[in-house]
């Protein structure tokens, strides 16, 4: 069976070549959880980007990076910034492109814990794990006291949910792996099992995000 990381790996290659790098989450009966593409992380900054890098600080960590148009952005405009990817194709895109970032996975040991000013999970990645609480938790432990998560969400009215799903792409479907989407609605009460509050939340181009602190 294929790995999910392989799949992924690529739709990057084939976005850095100029290719259709569309990719679909399925659930295990084949049915279309939601359709991804990988250019769009791979290409310039986003619409819905901007106003989520202007509320990054100086020490700045991007979780699940991909091939970097966030990190690159932020640390272009001097502040301290790190990007983190378990993905080894992302994270060498991510060099290419002068982002700094390292190949890592957010459960296991990263560097200065504990003393992130800001993490970010933007591009669906509050999925990460299957376990949306957990994840929090863990960016909890990632900054310091008075750091933040900016977390992007899924509009009013989606569903919270958490499951297995799998990566299809170029007529390739990876094992399954733990997943989950988290609705704006939602996210107060998920970031509170996480000892986390939510400080605010914000809209731009389609996309919803929120702001959360200890």
């Amino acid at each position: 069976m294929t790995a999910p990381m392989a799949v992924y790996g690529a739709a990057l290659r084939r976005a850095a070549r100029g290719d259709d790098a569309a990719m679909d989450l399925v659930d295990p009966d084949g049915t279309v959880v939601r359709p991804l593409d990988a250019g769009a992380w791979s290409g310039r900054l986003r619409p819905g980007d901007h106003r989520l890098i202007d509320r990054c600080a100086d020490g700045t960590l991007d979780l699940g990076c991909g091939p970097g148009r966030l990190i690159e952005a932020i640390a272009a405009t001097g502040r301290r910034a790190l990007g983190v990817d378990i993905s080894p194709q992302a994270v060498r895109y991510a060099r290419r492109r002068g982002a700094p970032a390292i190949r890592g996975n957010l459960f296991g040991p990263l560097p200065g814990e504990g003393g992130w000013a800001c993490a970010v999970l933007a591009d669906g990645n509050i999925g990460i794990g299957g376990d949306p609480a957990r994840l929090l938790a863990r960016c909890h432990a990632l900054i310091a006291t008075a750091g933040s998560v900016l977390v992007e969400v899924d509009p009013p009215g989606s569903r919270t949910w958490s499951g297995h799903v799998a990566l299809t792409g170029a007529d390739r479907t990876s094992s399954t792996f733990a997943w989950a989407f988290v609705s704006a609605d939602d996210i107060t009460a998920v970031a509170r099992d996480a000892a986390l509050r939510l400080a605010g939340t914000w809209t731009e181009a389609g996309r919803w995000f929120a702001h959360l602190t200890p």
